[in-house]
């Protein structure tokens, strides 16, 4: 029989709690099952359940310790400035002279638009135009319309998508507002990037601390500088206003700056549950989403407008930002302007339709602001309509682009890097990497749960499948070969294994070990370099020179995941808002498979993390919190978190050649190319 150590259930009635959440959160349907993930196998199954379990604990953590108006007041300002942080606005870069200038003037229909562009940062452009009414004898209301996702672009050039989303402008000039419409960075005049984890590998935006949400954040908030400098607005009178990833900036903007009155994102924030569970995410580029340092739902950065006036407006067949998710947000929400006695200043308005901005949903947002800017309550009883052709309200002649414009490579310089001028304190380092890199690590750690699995002996070695519970939901498997006879070793070489290492080791090892593993084909062809290099090891062990143990960590092995190299990326991406990365939690696998090793075979055993590419960057921050392990063996190393793997913000607490240092001061540590 197995032999077991320590393998616990949930009492009863935790799962039943968590079973009463989950059912309480999905009423009323709308998800959007065409991003479910497959579940066609154990590692499937256990994936799913994780993020479930996961986005329940940060869902009902965001609020809990909100239960009166002094609860929320004394937390509201650490709240915006963990925003800000994890925007990448904190600090926040300085102000520099925005260098406004106007290329032109469009007048039709008592409409002039001027097109504009100002500098948020040097060289960090951003295309706009100004609506304005025939009248501005007196200070306007003014609205900043942040655009949504629009490519308007003809024979190469982009005109912007302030052009596409003109009407609104127009409708807000015909009726006595200013309208500041401005570009966002993808799809602007410049074009910046919004898709860099979503489509485009650059996974280092998760260790700079980086995301286009932030840039967007930025903009909006420059674009607020340029409206008060104009002689024709009324700086107490600006609200805001955008459609799906306008409406994600309104969220953040408003949030952060209160210069903005009143607030009404159109189809721009769902929570956690539909972007993670039900894979919303994947219908998103990373220009929606902040980096989820401090571990948020997003219900808490809409509840940060409190108590301003804000109109939360969506449709009820909109797949991307289903309306289960903004029903919860919007009563979180509701119970924030409660505590506030503001309920009042909270509205809610849902029309009919798919992600698609309609006159449905346009009526309700002048309505709100005529209500809260204007103090006025008028039917509305005209349409916002379209006055020119896209090409008319572009700011650049085309391909005549400012040549010292960074939009295209904000991303490398938006967020500074870490820099450093002598040693650093490996607690002080520690300490950093916990709170704003592996945050997502578990706090309750008591050791792993482990059982011996199954055991066989072959040729004079002792082989034996070790199960252990990383975490709730992930089980992981240990591989251990020892000598037959004699003292067990006092020394054990931890072997770390990739997808590809995987691919080619566990036939071998099925074969040599006598043990039918689970999916894998033990009858098939085994590389001779594989079989050389297998036999040399098998000849250390039975000379009883060292204990070995394989780990393939979680996605890989026997339990990896089945999903598609598409569905793989969208993995990665839900890890990420959850305030994780996959390549974070795989370190602390590394972490949890040692302290498997050494309650194993003693604490006295001497560990040794052997691990490449990858791996072996896994291996060496392992190494910084697990005393047992006392040399590194790493190959093909890289050298820096530009290339790999990615840690939520470790680029702003240090490098690789940083953490190498602090590695090389606890154990021994041998490079190979």
């Amino acid at each position: 029989m197995p032999t077991r150590h320590r393998l616990r259930c949930a009492p009863r009635g935790c799962r039943l709690l968590t079973a009463l959440f989950w059912w309480t959160c999905f009423q009323g349907g709308n998800l959007a099952q065409s991003y479910s993930l497959p579940v066609q196998s154990p590692g499937d199954i256990q994936l799913d359940a994780y993020f479930r379990t996961e986005t329940a604990g940060l869902s009902t953590a965001a609020f809990a310790a909100i239960q009166t108006r002094g609860d929320w007041e004394s937390r509201r300002s650490e709240y915006r400035r963990q925003l800000q942080e994890m925007l990448g606005l904190w600090p926040m870069p300085e102000r520099t002279d925005l260098k406004p200038v106007v290329t032109g003037t469009l007048r039709t229909n008592g409409v002039s638009v001027e097109r504009l562009q100002f500098q948020s940062l040097p060289g960090l452009y951003v295309t706009a135009n100004l609506y304005l009414p025939a009248d501005t004898s007196k200070a306007l209301p003014a609205i900043l319309y942040a655009c949504g996702h629009a490519l308007m672009k003809t024979n190469g050039i982009s005109f912007g998508n302030k052009t596409a989303y003109q009407h609104h402008g127009a409708w807000f000039a015909r009726h006595g507002y200013a309208c500041l419409m401005i570009d966002s960075l993808q799809l602007g005049e410049i074009e910046g990037l919004h898709h860099g984890t979503h489509r485009e590998g650059m996974w280092w935006w998760n260790s700079r601390g980086y995301t286009p949400a932030g840039v967007e954040a930025w903009n909006g908030i420059r674009a607020l500088d340029y409206l008060e400098s104009r002689p024709e607005i009324d700086p107490k009178r600006i609200g805001m206003t955008g459609r799906s990833g306008g409406g994600s900036y309104t969220w953040t903007t408003a949030a952060l700056d209160e210069r903005i009155r009143a607030a009404a994102p159109v189809a721009g924030i769902t929570d956690l549950a539909n972007y993670v569970v039900d894979g919303c995410v994947e219908g998103h580029c990373d220009c929606m989403f902040f980096v989820n340092t401090y571990r948020w739902d997003y219900p808490l950065n809409a509840a940060l407008i409190a108590p301003r006036p804000l109109l939360i407006v969506n449709t009820d067949s909109d797949t991307i930002f289903p309306l289960s998710g903004v029903i919860r947000t919007y009563a979180l929400v509701r119970r924030i302007y409660s505590l506030l006695d503001a309920k009042s200043q909270l509205g809610f308005s849902i029309g009919p339709g798919p992600h698609k901005d309609t006159q449905d949903i346009q009526v309700p947002v002048f309505r709100w602001f005529d209500q809260h800017l204007k103090n006025q309550a008028h039917l509305i009883q005209d349409a916002a309509e379209k006055l020119f052709q896209p090409s008319d309200l572009a700011v650049f002649p085309p391909k005549q682009l400012p040549p010292d414009q960074r939009n295209a490579q904000i991303h490398d310089q938006f967020v500074p890097a870490a820099t450093h001028v002598g040693p650093l304190n490996l607690e002080a380092v520690r300490q950093q990497l916990l709170e704003k890199t592996f945050r997502g690590w578990p706090t309750n750690d008591t050791g792993p749960d482990w059982e011996l699995h199954r055991e066989t002996t072959q040729t004079g070695i002792h082989f034996e499948h070790v199960r252990f519970v990383s975490q709730t939901n992930v089980q992981l498997s240990l591989f251990v070969a020892s000598p037959e006879a004699g003292a067990p070793p006092k020394n054990t070489q931890l072997i770390l294994l990739d997808a590809t290492d995987w691919a080619q080791w566990a036939p071998a090892f099925s074969r040599h070990s006598g043990m039918e593993l689970e999916g894998v084909d033990s009858s098939r062809p085994i590389p001779p370099e594989v079989t050389s290099h297998l036999n040399s090891l098998w000849s250390g062990v039975r000379a009883s020179q060292v204990a070995l143990a394989w780990l393939a960590p979680r996605g890989i092995g026997l339990d990896a995941w089945s999903a598609d190299a598409k569905k793989q990326t969208q993995i990665r991406r839900r890890f990420m808002l959850l305030g994780q990365t996959l390549d974070g939690m795989r370190v602390w696998d590394i972490r949890q498979a040692s302290q498997v090793l050494i309650e194993r075979g003693g604490p006295e055993m001497n560990l040794t993390i052997q691990a490449a590419s990858g791996m072996a960057v896994h291996g060496l921050y392992a190494s910084l919190w697990e005393d047992s392990v006392r040399h590194l063996d790493l190959k093909r190393l890289p050298s820096s978190h530009h290339q790999g793997p990615d840690y939520l913000n470790v680029l702003k607490i240090l490098d690789l050649p940083q953490t190498l240092t602090l590695a090389r001061s606890r154990c021994q540590v041998s490079i190979q190319e």
